[in-house]
């Protein structure tokens, strides 16, 4: 997804950097508006999985308070594991999804000359 994210805002910044004659704006805002759907999906996908392993990382970590059991700790390092690459996937589907709406507002720019 990180690929596929990046390397579309990439060719769109391109399209608006060279501001050819030929293109065609009324196509690249919809498909634009299509793309931004489609990763604002993503972005609530993984808003919702990423939340739920901060829970379950902070009840881990309550639980190891409340009973000092030791194999918490290993749930806990375990979720930590998974929640890190998580908060970093969304950070950047958020920015990217961001710039995306900079990116309409100069297509629509575009689209009123």
């Amino acid at each position: 997804m990180k690929e596929r994210i990046l390397s579309y805002r990439n060719r769109i910044d391109r399209l608006l950097k060279e501001n050819s004659e030929d293109t065609d704006w009324n196509k690249v805002m919809d498909e634009h508006l299509t793309q931004i759907g489609f990763f604002q999906h993503e972005r609530l996908i993984h808003l919702i999985v990423t939340v739920l392993f901060a829970i379950l990382t902070f009840i881990c970590v309550g639980t190891y308070i409340i009973s000092g059991e030791i194999y918490v700790l290993a749930l806990i390092g375990i979720l930590l594991v998974l929640l890190v690459p998580y908060i970093m996937h969304y950070y950047l589907l958020e920015n990217e999804t961001q710039k995306m709406y900079d990116q309409y507002d100069k297509i629509l720019k575009h689209l009123n000359e």
